[in-house]
């Protein structure tokens, strides 16, 4: 009974539900950022380079097929998604820089009504 009181303690901690809930909203999104490389960007590399397809792309080498178009189309949707992710982190260290930044100290409104509390005291 204490391993399942011990399971249970480390399931449901605030961090492991966070990460679960990170994983389901990174794999939406590598599905989302798939739909716009399949559907927008393959397609405008296309207009210019003339293959509507990069996963078609392979070479063969005595034989044997290497199919290096899968991987030119899977660095692209990491490029991509490694791109964003970078925006967002950038936001938010900017906002908790914002935050850091902001004075800690009392507003003038405060520092004077002090003031006239110190001077209705005496």
């Amino acid at each position: 009974m204490a391993i399942i009181k011990e399971f249970k303690e480390f399931a449901f901690k605030g961090n492991l539900v966070d990460l679960a809930v990170a994983v389901v909203l990174g794999a939406a999104f590598g599905k989302v950022v798939e739909g716009l490389l399949d559907g927008v960007i393959m397609p405008l590399i296309a207009m210019v380079a003339g293959k509507p397809d990069f996963t078609s792309l392979s070479t063969t080498i005595n034989g044997t097929v290497f199919p290096y178009g899968k991987f030119i189309q899977a660095l692209l949707l990491f490029v991509i998604v490694a791109f964003v992710i970078f925006l967002i982190v950038k936001g938010i260290n900017k906002y908790n820089k914002k935050a850091a930044d902001a004075p800690t100290g009392p507003t003038p409104s405060e520092t004077l009504l002090a003031e006239i509390r110190d001077a209705l005291k005496k």
